[in-house]
């Protein structure tokens, strides 16, 4: 993890320096309506005022969507848990906001060329429908491997969808050139300061509806979603945490804090693909250097075991980015003070994804166990088998055979089982049960 330091960064106008206080001395709360006018250095490139305005831009257009207690959550960190639910936004995620105020702003004239965009999903469905919504021509890049139902959505909202790319730093530069041969109008992702105003307006709700809150944690791709959100809560609020979540294999922003200056990664992995980004961008960087507390990185198990818990405890459906901030919270919930906000980006995630990612998700809660074991090659052994797994309560999901390996005696089959637990004590349990009624268990 990556704590922004005591001291500004160079060429970062007030970085790390005005929230340097813990809880205990921080401000007394203000409200939404009592901006502090000293609490967010002005040489941004988006201010509280831009987030207003963005915020009566959107009025009719992106819904205020529902902040839900957590149970579970709230048991873990031993203080209310709150999940900002913008996986129920229009299109499915917060990227609707940045998009519709960036396209509302521009002139006839540029309206008239068209916009261009590039995105893994959800950007991509954000731009197709707010340029819709205005009467604009919109040409959506898209990686090679975007998810099918992800593609088919930006095509139903009204955009011309051109796949290429293998990742979407490739789609970017294609959709780049686009726009310049073309002259249409680039829809960055995140680096522009009316997109960053336009996520920014999460934060005004997140005042609104939980006007105690101490700690928002957010998943960051680019950082156009926690930077909109720290300048704006930054502003009523500096006492409160900003803590930001990168993927473990997709971490581009401790590197670049580290050194001041964005820094492109190399190389990504990750099943989170809506903040799976390779390099910060300009705007939001400056902006979360000063400003967002903390950047965590949560690793894939953590990833699916939050997607599994929101879809369980929380009847959400959620995608692996969306899913971060619950996964830092669950990964170390005594790093969390709270009233804490937890925000739930997006939910747009394919559905052979989330039957993976689930099944990653059980097994990542020992409700999965997998055993090679072997037996007599006689009739009835395999029955007898299952009849032990009856006995102790697991359920057999798959069964196969393997007769032929040479390490295999002659009256030996090794049988492979894939079984749901109730968790890992039983999986210890059943291990146990097996070894006890004479069975060899290889792995």
């Amino acid at each position: 993890m990556v704590t922004r330091p005591d001291e500004p960064r160079t060429g970062t106008p007030g970085a790390g320096a005005a929230y340097s206080a813990g809880p205990e001395e921080a401000a007394a709360p203000t409200t939404p309506s009592t901006p502090l006018d000293d609490a967010v250095p002005s040489a941004f490139a988006v201010t509280v005022d831009d987030v207003r305005a963005a915020q009566k831009t959107l009025e009719g257009v992106a819904r205020t969507t529902a902040l839900e207690g957590s149970r579970y959550l709230t048991g873990l960190v031993g203080s209310p848990v709150h999940l900002k639910c913008e996986n129920l936004q229009r299109t499915g995620s917060f990227k609707l906001r940045g998009a519709y105020v960036r396209i509302a702003g521009l002139s006839p004239e540029d309206r008239a060329r068209g916009v261009v965009a590039a995105s893994a999903g959800n950007h991509a469905q954000g731009v197709a429908l707010a340029a819709a919504l205005l009467g604009v021509r919109s040409t959506v890049f898209m990686p090679v491997g975007a998810p099918l139902p992800k593609v088919a959505a930006t095509r139903d909202y009204g955009a011309q969808v051109v796949l290429q790319g293998q990742v979407v730093d490739e789609s970017l530069r294609a959709a780049e050139e686009y726009a310049a041969e073309t002259g249409g109008v680039l829809i960055h992702p995140f680096d522009h300061p009316d997109v960053v105003a336009g996520q920014g307006t999460l934060g005004l709700e997140i005042l609104e509806q939980c006007p105690e809150v101490r700690t928002i944690v957010v998943g960051v791709g680019g950082g156009g979603l926690a930077a909109g959100i720290a300048v704006a809560v930054k502003r009523f609020r500096p006492d409160v945490r900003i803590v930001g979540v990168q993927a473990e294999g997709a971490a581009a922003y401790p590197p670049s804090l580290a050194a001041g200056r964005p820094v492109a990664l190399d190389a990504m992995s990750t099943m989170a693909d809506g903040i799976k980004v390779g390099r910060p961008g300009d705007v939001p960087f400056e902006i979360v250097g000063a400003l967002v507390d903390e950047v965590r990185t949560v690793s894939e198990d953590a990833l699916s075991s939050a997607l599994l818990l929101c879809l369980e405890r929380a009847k959400l459906v959620v995608e692996p980015a969306g899913a971060s901030s619950v996964a830092a919270v669950m990964t170390d919930p005594g790093a969390f003070e709270g009233p804490l906000v937890a925000v739930l980006s997006g939910g747009n995630v394919d559905p052979l994804l989330l039957q993976r990612t689930l099944r990653h998700g059980m097994a990542a809660a020992g409700r999965y166990l997998s055993l090679r074991l072997r037996l007599s090659d006689r009739p009835g052994a395999l029955a007898a088998l299952l009849g032990e797994l009856s006995v102790a309560d697991a359920n057999v999901l798959d069964v196969s055979h393997v007769r032929t390996e040479p390490r295999l005696g002659l009256d030996e089959v090794e049988v492979e089982l894939h079984l749901e637990t109730k968790g890992p004590e039983h999986c210890v349990e059943l291990s146990a049960t097996l070894r006890a009624a004479g069975y060899t268990v290889v792995s």
